[in-house]
């Protein structure tokens, strides 16, 4: 089997674990009572757990030397935001406008070819035709 460094660590943790309370068993009293006086010694010196801070500052973007433009208030800040809105708004209008210039367009072609060609009255009743009419300006 494969087994990581630290899965390895942590199976050879288990059995020195598993060897040292079989033998703590046969210990004798003396020397169970030094170990338990200890091991209360230990706990008394131990430190008391304290949260710890960390300094995190606000809107750094990597690579950027601290300076940012997300400080309370900027005006910078809202413009990053707001810019990019702006743009996207002006770019699908100016999509929307296109298309219809160009709906329009093809449907003027239509209408023109319809009117300069000679076509019977009886023509535009026809469903083919109609269907022409409609595949035509797509």
């Amino acid at each position: 089997m494969n087994y990581s460094k630290e899965t390895r660590d942590i199976d050879f943790a288990y059995k020195v674990r598993h060897a040292l309370n079989e033998s703590a068993e046969k210990l004798p009293s003396q020397t169970l009572d030094r170990l338990a006086n200890a091991r209360k010694i230990a706990m008394s010196r131990k430190k008391a757990d304290t949260p710890s801070a960390a300094l995190a500052i606000k809107g750094v973007l990597a690579g950027n030397a601290g300076f940012s433009f997300q400080g309370p208030g900027s005006w910078m800040g809202k413009l990053g935001v707001a810019l990019p809105l702006l743009v996207l708004i002006v770019g699908l209008f100016g999509i929307y406008h296109y298309e219809e210039q160009r709906r329009v367009r093809d449907l003027a072609d239509i209408d023109a070819a319809v009117l300069v060609d000679e076509l019977p009255p009886d023509a535009y009743l026809d469903t083919g035709f109609t269907a022409y009419l409609n595949n035509a300006g797509e």
